[in-house]
């Protein structure tokens, strides 16, 4: 080889190894954080199935719905939670919808409470939330989102197992129905992002790395509301998991549990409801530090998203195979948290490019964005 041979090459190889220990390290921390699911606790389950309204050692529950325009979802909700076990009131705060919300709700047996302008600083969900957690009369609250689809058993069983723990805000995820086989593939793509990111439900993590699931959350009301209530993230766009790291940093007791056998939710109706719904608030927008998003991202790209195609275009290597399988093994791991695993479920793996660029889109994204028909920083 000649010298100038040898001076070509070298910069090559720099590149070449820089490429294995980057990819190395991010598959380290990928598998990482993958293995938490082996430490999980268990998910939230109608344990005792004889909890009702008539056992006096169980605490009074209030069901707090934030509805906007939420004629369409909201019917299933509510047949299913008014006069189930143990809830004694279920509030609908009708965010001022233009459609028939509210008579729905009426029908259904809920109370509705006209939800008030939003002050200024408040984003719409947040102030819905601290509306009816004001109002409702009970010990605990569980609030659910428009679109949730619950067993009758599950707000009993939350509570029971938040007391039973000794849990200051629980909130649990369901299991997704996704209507088509676009908004599977995609979708479970996008959810598992978030395990790459921040490990599996029910385990434990530092406060700033704590998660959540806003469409289902059970809290203590009045200690909650002494503490400032939703009014600790008013602004946020990403409000459920920005609570969670503050009532954490405060010293509560914050968990994160998977419920698929007492909860199901129909988030998003169309491969395009997925890819605008979720790419707001997949990045965290407001809630994890600019520095920390962008090593985030390099660990979905490194670990999850760039081995399969590396290895499609002929250009993988033993890092690559040894990534893909490990993707393969989560499809494993969250196929319980689909309605379907069917075949766009099992090939969600090629859409982790798209879904990794969607985060990078987040990170990126300055300004204002729009949502239900209002505007937020």
């Amino acid at each position: 080889m000649t010298t100038k041979t040898a001076r070509r090459s070298s910069p090559r190889r720099i590149v070449r190894w820089a490429s294995v220990a980057l990819r190395l390290g991010a598959g380290a921390v990928a598998i990482s954080r993958l293995a938490t699911a082996a430490r999980a606790a268990p998910p939230v389950a109608a344990r005792r199935i004889g909890l009702c309204q008539t056992q006096t050692d169980t605490p009074s529950i209030g069901v707090v719905i934030p509805a906007r325009d939420e004629e369409a979802r909201i019917g299933p909700l509510l047949r299913t939670i008014v006069g189930a076990p143990g809830v004694a009131q279920v509030i609908v705060v009708d965010d001022q919808s233009s459609d028939a919300t509210e008579t729905i709700a009426r029908e259904a047996g809920a109370t509705v409470l006209p939800g008030t302008p939003l002050p200024d600083g408040w984003a719409g969900k947040a102030w819905a939330l601290q509306q009816g957690i004001e109002a409702a009369t009970t010990a605990w609250v569980v609030t659910l989102d428009a679109d949730a689809r619950p067993d009758p058993r599950l707000p009993a069983a939350l509570v029971e197992r938040a007391t039973t723990d000794g849990i200051d805000f629980l909130t649990v995820g369901g299991r997704f129905e996704c209507p088509t086989a676009p908004t599977r593939w995609l979708h479970a793509s996008m959810l598992t992002t978030l395990v790459y990111r921040f490990g599996a439900p029910g385990t434990t993590t530092r406060p700033d790395r704590a998660m959540a699931n806003g469409q289902c959350m059970t809290l203590d009301r009045r200690r909650f509301l002494d503490v400032g209530g939703m009014a600790l993230v008013r602004g946020e766009v990403v409000e459920d998991i920005a609570l969670a790291r503050r009532l954490a940093t405060a010293g509560w007791n914050v968990t994160f549990l998977d419920a698929p056998d007492l909860l199901r939710v129909r988030m998003f109706e169309s491969f395009a409801d997925t890819w605008r719904g979720w790419g707001r608030s997949l990045a965290l927008p407001g809630v994890e530090p600019r520095g920390r998003q962008v090593r985030d991202l390099a660990v979905v790209l490194l670990a999850q998203a760039l081995p399969l195609p590396r290895l499609l275009a002929g250009r993988g290597d033993a890092i690559d195979i040894a990534m893909v399988a490990v993707r393969l093994g989560t499809l494993v791991g969250t196929r319980t948290a689909y309605d379907r695993a069917d075949g766009a479920y099992w090939l969600s793996p090629l859409a982790d490019l798209a879904s990794a660029w969607s985060i990078g889109a987040g990170i990126r994204r300055r300004g204002r964005q729009t949502w239900r028909g209002r505007s937020y920083s």
